[in-house]
């Protein structure tokens, strides 16, 4: 069965087949940065969120969410709660369905049961009928919705390693100010860095790692009082109001519909 216990070992290049699925409940897990040679990889968690790091981003993969990671990609994947584990492995030569670029991918309730059936399959077989299923699977992939959930990461040596400490930790990057003084630049060097690198000022910077992490934090199904607590916002309310103004949506109604 395709359906693994957490000490069990799997390596998608002793399996030769060109689509190889794999289930698994899994919590705590830090897979260390690696990469895959010759396969893609589709991530995908029913409940539970994953974040992938990369050498400069964090992206986040919230439930009902696949993530698409491109061959030679070094990457490392955490979780602290319990997740529902689906990871499906598609050799480079077979798949050019999608453009080679790191995404995370909206799943709707078809694509949900493709994938259900992809990572349930035996390891010894494959026939026509599974081939019918791929073709349906490779075309919700491509009508799929994109989804931003990426956090870059500066490249500066000034703020690379602090940087990452609290993106690897989950600790909240602390006040213009405070992360001036710690790596010795002037608050005009740091938004001036932040803003070439990433695309934005690392005011907003900041507050793109408080979304995130909220959305993580509520997909570990920790209450609103919690998650602002942890983010150190003012309020439940005050938290509310700033969930709603990015998402469109309050953090309740948010996390009903994945």
């Amino acid at each position: 069965m395709a359906y693994l216990e957490p000490t069990d070992y799997f390596k998608a290049e002793d399996i030769d087949l060109p689509v190889v699925g794999i289930a698994s409940n899994l919590v705590l897990h830090d897979s260390g940065y690696h990469h895959h040679d010759h396969h893609y990889q589709i991530l995908y968690a029913p409940s539970g969120c994953m974040t992938l790091t990369t050498d400069d981003r964090q992206v986040i993969l919230p439930p009902s969410r696949l993530m698409f990671i491109p061959p030679t990609v070094k990457h490392r994947v955490t979780f602290r709660n319990v997740v529902d584990y689906r990871s499906i492995y598609i050799r480079s030569e077979y798949f050019n369905k999608l453009d080679s670029g790191l995404k995370v991918i909206a799943v709707n309730p078809l694509l949900r049961e493709l994938i259900e059936r992809i990572c349930f399959w035996k390891f010894t077989s494959y026939d026509q009928r599974q081939e019918n299923l791929l073709s349906v699977f490779w075309d919700e992939l491509e009508l799929a919705k994109s989804e931003d959930f990426t956090l870059k990461i500066p490249e500066d040596y000034r703020l690379k390693s602090q940087i990452e400490k609290y993106v690897l930790h989950k600790e909240l990057p602390p006040f213009l100010s405070v992360l001036a003084n710690s790596v010795g630049a002037s608050e005009k060097t740091i938004s001036r860095i932040f803003k070439k690198e990433t695309g934005m000022n690392y005011q907003d910077w900041r507050l793109q790692w408080r979304l995130f992490r909220s959305i993580e934090l509520l997909a570990e199904r920790k209450s609103i009082s919690e998650v602002a607590f942890a983010l150190q916002f003012s309020s439940d309310s005050a938290f509310i109001d700033f969930f709603k103004k990015h998402t469109g949506k309050t953090p309740l109604k948010y996390m009903t519909e994945i």
